[in-house]
Order: C-alpha cells, then sequence, then structure tokens
C-alpha cells in the first residue's frame, strides 16, 4: 500500500472499504456447496495454510484421501477453490482458494427456509472452528508455545459505548489495519514465519432492559 503524508485513517478506511465491495457475494448453489461441516473445515485450512492436496487434506482431517477429492470437486464447481497453476501431476493436483473476500449471501439467497439454513450452517461451523483454535491456544500455546510467540499474542476483549456510526468507523479502521497485514505478509516464508489468525469481534450488545 502506497502510503503518503497527506493520506490518513479515514483514507485507509475509504480504501479498505474499496476493497471490500469487490468480495464475493455467494449465491444460493455456492452457499448450499460450501453448507457442509467437513467442507467449511477444507476451506479454512486452505484459507489459513494455503495449497493443499487431497492427500494432506485427508491427513489433517482424519478423512480418506477419495472423501478429499469428492469434496474438493464439489468445491470447485462453484469457484470456491482452484487448481494451482502449473504445480501437481494427475495423479497429486493442488488446490488453494482465490484470493479476495466473500460474503455469505444476498438477500434474496439468505432469505428463503433453504439459504438461511445453509449460511447458518456455514456461520456455526466457521466459528465453532475458530472458537476451537482459540481454546486449544489458550489451553496449550501459552504454555507451550515459544516465549517469542507467547508475548505477540493477543486475547483481549473490551467494551465501550458508541452509535452505529462510530461503531462502523471503528470496523473499517480494523479492517484497514488487517488488510494491510495480509497484503504485507500474505506469502512471506522464511524462519520462525507461520500463519497467524488474525480475529475482530464487533457487535452490540443487547439492553439489559430498565436504566442503563
Amino acid at each position: 500500500m502506497d502510503i503518503t503524508e497527506d493520506d490518513g485513517p479515514d483514507d485507509d478506511v475509504a480504501r479498505s472499504a474499496a476493497r471490500h465491495q469487490q468480495d464475493r457475494v455467494l449465491d444460493t448453489s455456492a452457499l448450499r456447496a460450501l453448507a457442509h461441516p467437513l467442507r467449511v473445515r477444507m476451506y479454512d485450512i486452505l484459507s489459513q495454510y494455503g495449497p493443499q492436496t487431497s492427500s494432506s487434506l485427508a491427513a489433517r482431517l482424519g478423512e480418506s484421501s477419495g472423501s478429499m477429492s469428492y469434496h474438493l470437486r464439489a468445491l470447485a464447481k462453484h469457484d470456491l477453490i482452484r487448481e494451482v497453476p502449473g504445480r501437481g501431476t494427475v495423479r497429486e493436483r493442488w488446490w488453494e482458494r482465490p484470493p479476495g473476500g466473500i460474503t455469505l449471501g444476498p438477500a434474496e439467497a439468505v432469505g428463503t427456509p433453504a439459504g438461511r439454513a445453509a449460511a447458518q450452517l456455514v456461520t456455526h461451523e466457521v466459528m465453532r472452528n475458530r472458537t476451537q483454535q482459540l481454546t486449544d491456544f489458550l489451553n496449550t500455546g501459552l504454555h507451550e508455545e515459544e516465549e517469542a510467540w507467547r508475548d505477540a499474542a493477543l486475547v483481549s476483549t473490551a467494551t465501550t459505548r458508541m452509535t452505529p456510526a462510530q461503531t462502523a468507523l471503528l470496523r473499517g479502521r480494523i479492517m484497514a489495519l488487517i488488510d494491510d497485514a495480509v497484503d504485507t505478509y500474505r506469502h512471506q516464508t522464511g524462519e520462525d514465519v507461520r500463519p497467524v489468525t488474525i480475529r475482530a469481534d464487533i457487535f452490540p450488545l443487547p439492553e439489559l432492559g430498565g436504566d442503563t
């Protein structure tokens, strides 16, 4: 990202918003193709760890290579994943997730009972996987990771009071920071380089009722 001396936080927010306007909106058929617990996990692995084969996915997930091949083809049919150009053989195909974000579906897709059920399943599985990763880190990573990784990690929750407009601005600023980190380090390799998950949860809490 090129930054000029005239750029400020709001410019970063505008760039991030324009970027995410290009995110793919899943139609009903793609949403339903993804709405399978195992496929969501496969999609997550491709997102977090990069290209995989059916064999490597099978080893990670404890499934057969044949089962992985079936689900990979189902995801590829709806362009949720693609073969890695120039890599692999007829017997060993490599798959990757195309760059860019996704949105679970337009209003007409999630407005139907089938579309809503598919979106709920995908959302549930994504959050279940993310929560399990966080739980695993808290249970083992805080004690077993090297000190440098323990010191670099952050698990934090805070609460404040804001309007919808203020919340949207905060969301935009956080997304701009995340986008910059992803663009800068996405393809980095080398010693001590590992996949790092970045979580950002922003949502209003329900009112308790009575005086607040």
